[in-house]
């Protein structure tokens, strides 16, 4: 049995429900709103989780660059999800599980050690998903909400993106293809109607805007080899 971590929806969101990108910004500030889903959001059963849309499945979802190129992920038909087959995708991550809890002594806002988020984020993205050679740096810089959908009804993402240096591989490469693509392509390619996943597809508008400020202003230095 899978937990997962939820808030709920009327504390995500007091105000409106946006679609699409909502950025850190003045009118909605990162800190205010991380603290709601670390004070505010608790564990469910996943299959609980999924068909109530009053609570939202936080997923951190990363968005990997070097050089000003992104990485963009396929799923290949080798992977047991034939609905993901041949999907491609510019976000690295997932659930929240209880093991992604601080250790006994920290607390949710220490970071890297002791964040719930950034837990979950170094094991779905640096220990399941992908290998990430040298240092590298991430910055949180939104939330991602599509409900015109029942599965994006369900979730949220919260949008990192994750600047490296080094090289970066795939763990399980018979069933995810990765390559690092410029944001001219990948508009391209959503125009002439590629097989994006739906939260892929809603943040390749905003590239331009997102990654010269996650390359300017790195924050939280999350590992370094």
């Amino acid at each position: 049995m899978e937990f997962v971590y939820v808030i709920p929806r009327s504390d995500l969101f007091p105000t409106h429900y946006p679609h699409g990108l909502e950025v850190f910004g003045e009118s909605f500030p990162e800190a205010q709103t991380l603290d709601r889903i670390l004070r505010l959001g608790f564990f469910v059963e996943r299959e609980y989780a999924e068909r109530t849309p009053s609570l939202k499945q936080v997923i951190p979802y990363s968005l990997v660059v070097r050089g000003g190129r992104f990485l963009r992920l396929r799923r290949t038909r080798a992977g047991g999800e034939a609905r993901l087959h041949d999907k491609l995708s510019l976000g690295v991550g997932g659930h929240v599980n209880p093991e992604d809890r601080p250790t006994e002594g920290g607390t949710q806002a220490e970071g890297a050690g002791g964040d719930l988020l950034a837990r979950a984020t170094q094991r779905e993205v640096a220990e399941e998903e992908l290998v990430l050679e040298g240092p590298y740096t991430l910055r949180r810089v939104g939330l991602l909400n599509d409900d015109s959908n029942p599965v994006g009804a369900v979730h949220v993402g919260l949008v990192q993106i994750i600047t490296v240096e080094g090289p970066v591989s795939v763990r399980e490469t018979d069933q995810l293809e990765g390559s690092f693509v410029a944001r001219e392509e990948l508009q391209a390619q959503l125009d002439g109607g590629a097989n994006f996943e739906t939260w892929s597809s809603l943040l390749i508008p905003h590239l331009d805007h997102l990654v010269p400020a996650s390359i300017q202003k790195p924050v939280t230095v999350s590992r370094e080899s």
